[in-house]
């Protein structure tokens, strides 16, 4: 039997993250990977899915030094970011919150910034194990090594601590918090992938060269119908771009108000189209009258998990507590700190498990939920709050929100500007939806924006 101070279950950001501050604050500590192939990585490796765009100020979220990371893993510095209706569109050029990052955020090659990671939790002296699936997680309060982890493998590993960092998905850790939920309660009830997961697809493209805008990351909003649900395109290396989409699980025609005013779908639709079929609608929408989509956009099949696509949940929950009474902290995607709102939420999921592992290596793992809120918390709840108000948004709502802020954002596009009699309309507007997101925010104040909370969990 294997005994360690911290086991980490899970070894994507959040995982690899916790396991490198595990290390580097003296405990035995290592990471369990099941390991997914792709087509741009010779190994396995976590399941390195995403639309991988980083904000200046997510870098610091992050506590990273944005010097340190490689020049392999920025695929393109951005300058700008295109938020495009159905017949209105905005251009913004900060995010408008102070951040160390000299530019307005950067594409980067998700695979490879897993890898960096990586190798910073063996350099700490970490196991990094792949191809390790663990089935369950048993805990015995009583116990020193509390906690049982069941290998498919058939071996079983003993922690002290243990850190669920298994993302949207959350095999492991719904049944290892199930342990701790009151009788007739669930972990599921919160967190089930099906009901409060989002489905993200994206498939790489190379494009013409006279459209591919290289420094500019790209939001459909209105396009599509669903929560939180529109295309993007991201620029990757030389002339390649992702292009892809995301939307709720389960959603179907029949659950659309007004088909019609939605530019990506046909009157003869019998049903919602796939996503694949929704992104040759957008290209046709954007570039169809100048080329032949899958001529002059081809798919480049050797990127991506396979075949040039991939599709990777995104949790679209608010966050949970963690029980650390039980010597558990949760982090990353699987807590339900990403977000379908901002399209996931890597710098979100490395700083909680940065937090959870070293409060784990330090035996202050009761500490968690106070730490990762004081991090994260500002940045949790700026999303949570403009998620409810744009939760009932249609392509009119949208098309009025660009408007308006075409018309208060400085000639530069970096902020807004002063109030003209041209712009007082949209300004009143402005300072009612002002109005609303701050009451939204006050009413998840002190926390209030958490599912579950330690309180509530039974030893």
């Amino acid at each position: 039997m294997e005994r360690f101070d911290v086991a980490i279950v899970g070894g994507g950001p959040a995982g690899m993250a916790a396991g490198e501050q595990a290390g580097k604050h003296g405990a035995s500590a290592v990471v369990l990977e099941k390991g997914v192939p792709r087509e741009d990585r010779e190994f396995l490796g976590p399941d390195s899915t995403d639309a991988a765009g980083m904000l200046d100020y997510w870098i610091d979220i992050m506590d990273e030094d944005y010097e340190d990371i490689p020049d392999e893993v920025v695929l393109q510095v951005l300058d700008s970011a295109d938020f495009i209706g159905p017949h209105e569109a905005v251009t913004l050029r900060g995010t408008g919150i102070d951040a160390s990052y000299p530019n307005m955020g950067f594409t980067f090659f998700r695979a490879r910034m897993d890898d960096w990671l990586r190798e910073r939790v063996e350099d700490a002296g970490t196991e990094y194990r792949v191809g390790v699936g663990v089935k369950a997680v048993e805990t015995n309060l009583d116990a020193e090594y509390r906690h049982a982890l069941r290998l498919a493998d058939g071996e079983d590993i003993e922690a002290k601590y243990l850190v669920l960092a298994d993302g949207p998905q959350r095999q492991v850790t719904l049944g290892a918090l199930d342990q701790f939920m009151p009788e007739g309660s669930s972990t599921s009830d919160y967190l089930s992938p099906p009901e409060v997961n989002h489905i993200a697809y994206q498939e790489y493209r190379e494009f013409p060269e006279e459209v591919f805008e290289k420094s500019a990351i790209k939001f459909w909003w209105g396009v599509i119908p669903g929560e939180t649900a529109y295309p993007w395109v991201f620029p990757n290396d030389g002339t390649v771009a992702r292009v892809g989409l995301t939307m709720p699980i389960g959603m179907t025609l029949e659950d659309v108000d007004d088909p019609d005013s939605y530019d990506l779908l046909r009157p003869d639709d019998e049903g919602l189209p796939r996503p694949n079929e929704y992104i040759r609608r957008l290209l046709e929408r954007e570039y169809g009258d100048e080329y032949d989509i899958e001529e002059d956009f081809p798919l480049v099949e050797d990127r991506g998990k396979s075949n040039g696509t991939e599709t990777y949940p995104i949790s679209s929950t608010r966050p949970i507590e963690s029980p650390v009474g039980a010597g558990i902290a949760v982090a990353g995607g699987a807590m339900g700190t990403t977000s379908a709102f901002h399209e996931g939420g890597y710098h979100v999921a490395v700083r909680s498990g940065k937090i959870a592992g070293k409060l784990a290596a330090t035996d202050d793992i009761e500490s968690y939920n106070d730490e990762w809120k004081d991090a994260i918390g500002d940045e949790l709840l700026r999303n949570i709050a403009f998620a409810d108000i744009v939760e009932e948004y249609g392509p009119d709502d949208w098309d009025k929100a660009f408007s308006m802020v075409n018309k208060l954002l400085n000639d530069d596009g970096t902020g807004i500007g002063k109030l003209d009699s041209s712009s007082l309309s949209s300004g009143v507007r402005a300072g009612r939806l002002m109005a609303q997101y701050k009451k939204t925010k006050f009413g998840y104040r002190n926390g209030k924006y958490v599912q579950v909370t330690e309180d509530e969990y039974t030893y």
